[in-house]
């Protein structure tokens, strides 16, 4: 899930449950509109790879992300900006209010979407 702030997703991607994140979130960079300056991208230690990192370069976003403790060369990131990345995990957890999505009660992901449109909805207006 792409977030603008703690109560607005700009967009998301549903996957399997035993796929890795970072590739589905490199999808998901590329599907959104380009923006014309270089606006930072929260993302959390799953998405540190130098692909994703080089994908979301490419694509005008910053990313702000902190280097594995194994890296050989690790890089220096905005540690102020990165503690805002938890408005990302509010966001998930307005959404986990929703019983309905917590437990995944529809088999197809068709309804399963539709109700994460729905919650996302309700948590943008209240």
């Amino acid at each position: 899930m792409m977030c603008a702030n703690e109560r607005k997703a700009v967009d998301f991607i549903l996957s399997e449950g035993q796929r890795h994140d970072a590739p589905q979130g490199r999808l998901l960079m590329e599907t959104v509109d380009k923006p014309d300056n270089y606006t930072p991208l929260l993302m959390d230690r799953a998405y540190e790879d130098d692909l994703t990192r080089y994908t979301a370069q490419i694509l005008n976003f910053r990313p702000i992300v902190p280097p594995k403790k194994n890296r050989k060369r690790p890089w220096k990131y905005d540690k102020t900006l990165y503690k805002r990345r938890n408005e990302i995990e509010r966001l998930f957890r307005l959404l986990c209010g929703f019983r309905r999505i917590f437990c995944r009660y529809e088999k197809l992901d068709i309804m399963f979407i539709g109700f994460i449109h729905l919650a996302l909805v309700f948590v943008s207006i209240s």
